[in-house]
């Protein structure tokens, strides 16, 4: 058989293309993973150190089976390598208690999570800041504020986690091409996908794009406006002496005002020494290849007079650290995941809008069983083109 020609070809390694493409191995076909890079890396949206999970997500309830499966692939992986991809700390949602605020397109953020947690039968307690002080001090919430904490939420280690499953897939057989630009994509006359890159050309049967910013070079132009990229900075703060322990700390979310952008999460200190903190932002640019890696000194004192002062004990005001990552955005944060307008071999899997790294495994097998035509318990319907 032709080296270069493969069963199904995944494009982009990232969260979802890892997972997809070691769901895809297991078949024993020929499968190929090409990216542009040398995943894990620092370009695109699986970094940083850390990622939340939870179980009760607010952007809607379609993504609670999906958030429950990968909980339990992520044990699963841990259990092939060896290694610890998800620890469980707790999770804190946070309500200052003025105007009802939307996160990720959902308005009445809170409320809804609430509610998905009641019907999902996730375990859950909601009370207020005054017993928030009591089992966390380093939360400064509002006397007005209220407070829903999820014993099973915790962190996921994205590079980890996507190390872990490139390493499975070859294990299984799965041919992994990096430092590898895809230039294009095109039908074959034979049917199937014509892949053209910088280290020469690939044919598959069919092919699933999952290159997360990147998405709108292979999307055809009325296709383009459906997703936007958005610059997001992380930064490390240090911690007075005890402050935010591994063991002790939830990881956190707070909506403290009606504006999109009036909200911080983070985690708790994985080194002892800092926590990781961030906003987000939903400023569009143009393309992730012209984006700003740099971080200014305006945009960490805007962050620490801004978006915490007062909100937090147990920090240093400085900043130790900073990083940015992307976020790719759809318009009810909801993902894509769907064929190609007048190309059905080839699939858009975007799972994207700043909430994607904890449903990826999940997400990831379910797309696989899809182009393996294998049934599913996970539906994927609700994730298709929307008009």
């Amino acid at each position: 058989m032709n080296r270069n020609v493969f069963d199904i070809a995944v494009i982009g390694l990232g969260a979802l293309g890892a997972s997809t493409l070691w769901q895809l191995s297991k078949s024993g076909k020929n499968i190929l993973g090409i990216d542009q890079f040398a995943p894990p890396h620092t370009m695109g949206s699986s970094h940083g150190e850390t990622r939340i999970t939870r179980l009760a997500v607010g952007e809607g309830m379609d993504f609670t089976p999906v958030v429950m499966r990968s909980h339990e692939i992520w044990k699963e992986i841990e259990t092939l390598t060896g290694k610890e991809i998800m620890t469980t700390t707790g999770g804190l949602l946070f309500d200052s208690g003025g105007k009802s605020w939307s996160k990720h397109g959902s308005e009445g953020f809170f409320k809804r999570t609430v509610n998905f947690a009641q019907e999902a039968g996730i375990d859950h307690e909601v009370f207020d800041s005054i017993e928030l002080k009591k089992r966390f001090s380093e939360f400064n919430l509002e006397e007005s504020g209220t407070v829903y904490y999820e014993p099973s939420a915790g962190f996921l280690r994205p590079e980890l986690a996507i190390s872990a499953q490139l390493q499975l897939a070859e294990n299984n057989g799965a041919m992994i091409k990096t430092h590898t630009k895809v230039l294009g994509i095109a039908p074959l006359q034979s049917g199937g996908v014509l892949i053209k890159t910088n280290q020469g050309e690939f044919e598959a049967g069919r092919a699933i794009i999952s290159a997360g910013p990147w998405v709108k070079d292979f999307l055809p132009p009325q296709e383009k406006s459906h997703f936007k990229i958005c610059r997001q900075v992380l930064h490390w703060l240090p911690v007075k002496k005890h402050a935010y322990a591994l063991g002790k700390t939830p990881v956190y979310m707070w909506g403290f005002g009606e504006g999109a952008e009036d909200f911080i999460y983070g985690f708790p200190s994985l080194d002892g020494q800092t926590v990781k903190m961030a906003s987000e932002s939903f400023v569009e640019r143009h393309h992730p290849d012209t984006l700003s890696r740099v971080v200014s000194l305006e945009e960490q004192q805007h962050f620490l007079e801004e978006k915490i002062a007062g909100r937090f004990s147990g920090l240093k005001k400085e900043v130790s650290q900073s990083k940015v990552c992307i976020y790719t955005v759809t318009p009810d944060a909801y993902f894509v995941v769907d064929e190609m307008p007048d190309f059905p071999e080839v699939l858009i899997a975007s799972a994207c809008s700043g909430h994607g790294f904890k449903h990826s495994a999940g997400l990831g097998e379910a797309i696989a069983k899809k182009l393996l035509e294998k049934p599913s318990n996970l539906r994927l319907d609700a994730f298709s083109w929307k008009s």
